[in-house]
């Protein structure tokens, strides 16, 4: 699904030659938050499952700054590829710069800027992002969540009958 006000482009202008790379990827049973936008010059790869936020900016360019007596408006661009893992969330106004490379099941928090690699079932915040909570098969959430939401106030029956409309089991509903 494509929110209102979405733009996605690849290259610089119309009919300018790619090659034959696929440029901008966007898996199965993405959402694209209305006002976001997705700028595409080398490869930007979106995993299936994929939700953002409304007004998120994608992009694998940045202008350069090689010289500093040259107007930066006019230096050649660079580029990087962008993958954003399958069953991430990126949060509102939530800014992927070239180069990020964010791992399967990530959440990233409304307004960070991302940058970099960021590894599997993590949450980043911050500009620019970082992890403050990542999920350990020893541990669980790291630090863990406080109990929270729906799930906290449900008893066992609830639970059960809210996990199965959602096809899931009910320890994956959320904290209790």
């Amino acid at each position: 699904m494509i929110g209102v006000g979405t733009t996605m482009s690849a290259g610089f202008a119309p009919g300018q030659s790619l090659g034959d790379d696929v440029i901008v990827r966007i898996g199965d049973r993405v959402v694209l938050g209305r006002g976001s936008h997705i700028v595409g010059h080398r490869s930007i790869d979106i995993g299936d499952d994929v939700y953002t936020g409304p007004y998120v900016y994608i992009t694998d360019q940045n202008h350069s700054y090689a010289d500093p007596e040259m107007p930066i408006g006019r230096q050649w661009p660079t580029n990087q590829a962008v993958r954003i893992g399958a069953g991430s969330w990126l949060g509102t106004g939530a800014v992927i710069l070239p180069g990020a490379d964010i791992g399967e099941n990530v959440v990233v928090a409304a307004g960070s800027i991302v940058r970099g690699t960021i590894p599997d079932r993590c949450v980043v915040a911050g500009m620019p992002a970082r992890v403050v909570r990542q999920w350990s098969e020893a541990d669980g959430w790291v630090p863990p969540i406080p109990n929270q939401g729906v799930a906290a106030t449900m008893d066992e029956a609830e639970l059960e009958e809210l996990a199965e409309l959602f096809g899931l089991r009910a320890d994956q509903i959320g904290p209790r």
